[in-house]
């Protein structure tokens, strides 16, 4: 990532204890929860359960859920022709059904905060862009959508994602990563107009909010602030921002015969060189070798988009290390809390707590190079 003498590539690992089947890195915003009729999934993802069968349940207080997220769709999109629940958590319901002769996804917002309204609105823009802006990477076709009522409705592709996992176990396969690298090499080289998406992140205040928070220390602060002003420098006016997706995680790539397809658009937008492959880096902490190439990825534009990317790696880190200690703290007496599963968590958070060292290192290395 940054010289031989001061990389992140993170050193062989001892065995790590593995879960239980079935018992995964769960994602801390979207926690899995049995859904009706299929397997866990992610918006544009095709599930284990045939497309065009399956039935819905509509019953008990769960169902009301449904029948609601239904409701909402059928104002939006009413030919839709429902045929399952894909996934139910505390912030959204994805049902997939038919629009005519073509399969659809449509995604519900059960979570209204000011906060999850504002992605889904900003998710709903990206496919209405893409319209007028197609990318360099395959994107589901937008069918139709409400930002009032947190409804989207887009085509379903084919394809199986890179891993289920936000963090995943077992490292994927190096072909698959390479495919990855490739599209998101071609996506961040993208230049649609900046109106379209904005900046998402807002990188002053990530990291005064991560030094209230005892995320950062004075000199963690004092160190990214320094490189925040060479790399305006190096960047001119502009400050060098490139396009990228925001949400770069593994589940959210399916590989399909016609390339790779993305999909959950809510924090795509412009972004400081190498947040895509800082995102990446966060969550492939069991495979080295991936992350080594990631690193050299981001080195290959000069000492300016290696500085941004030791930035975002940053503050991807900390954002990590956030939503997974409060998960702990929400699973505190929680049934089925302890076990491999609360190991497994545990382990993932010593890990992401030893990442951040090891970028905190190489950010204080290249600050004692300018």
């Amino acid at each position: 990532m940054y010289t031989a003498s001061s990389s992140v590539s993170a050193p062989p690992r001892p065995a790590r204890i593995r879960p239980q089947a079935g018992v995964p890195y769960q994602d801390p915003v979207r926690p899995a929860v049995a859904p009706l009729g299929g397997g866990r999934t992610r918006l544009g993802v095709r599930g284990t359960q045939p497309a065009v069968s399956g039935r819905l349940d509509l019953s008990g207080p769960q169902g009301a859920q449904v029948r609601t997220a239904l409701s909402a769709v059928l104002r939006v999109c009413p030919e839709f022709n429902p045929v399952q629940v894909l996934r139910r958590s505390g912030r959204s319901v994805l049902l997939v059904g038919a629009t005519g002769r073509a399969t659809a996804v449509a995604k519900v917002l059960v979570d209204l905060s000011p906060r999850s309204k504002e992605r889904m609105r900003h998710e709903i823009t990206a496919y209405r862009s893409f319209v007028r802006h197609r990318p360099p990477v395959r994107v589901p076709r937008l069918i139709a959508a409400d930002p009032d009522s947190g409804t989207l409705v887009i085509e379903r592709l084919p394809g199986r994602m890179v891993s289920g996992q936000r963090h995943p176990v077992e490292g994927p396969p190096r072909a698959d990563v390479h495919t990855v690298l490739g599209a998101l090499c071609r996506l961040n080289q993208w230049t649609p107009p900046e109106e379209c998406f904005g900046r998402p992140l807002d990188y002053v205040e990530h990291m005064s909010r991560d030094h209230e928070l005892g995320l950062l220390t004075d000199r963690d602060l004092d160190d990214l602030q320094k490189l925040l002003h060479g790399i305006a420098q190096a960047s001119g006016r502009g400050g060098g921002f490139q396009f990228c997706h925001g949400d770069a995680l593994l589940p959210n790539v399916l590989l399909s015969p016609a390339g790779p397809v993305f999909v959950d658009w809510e924090r795509a937008g412009w972004y400081l060189p190498g947040y895509d492959l800082a995102t990446l880096w966060a969550v492939l902490g069991d495979s080295p070798l991936a992350r080594r190439r990631i690193s050299q990825q981001a080195q290959l534009q000069g000492p300016a988009a290696r500085d941004a990317f030791l930035v975002n790696l940053m503050l991807v880190l900390t954002r990590e290390i956030r939503l997974y200690e409060s998960a702990a703290q929400r699973a505190v007496g929680a049934p089925g809390a302890a076990g491999a599963a609360g190991e497994e968590h545990r382990l993932l958070l010593r890990r992401l707590h030893d990442d951040a060292t090891m970028a905190r290192n190489a950010v204080r290395a290249a600050v004692g190079t300018r």
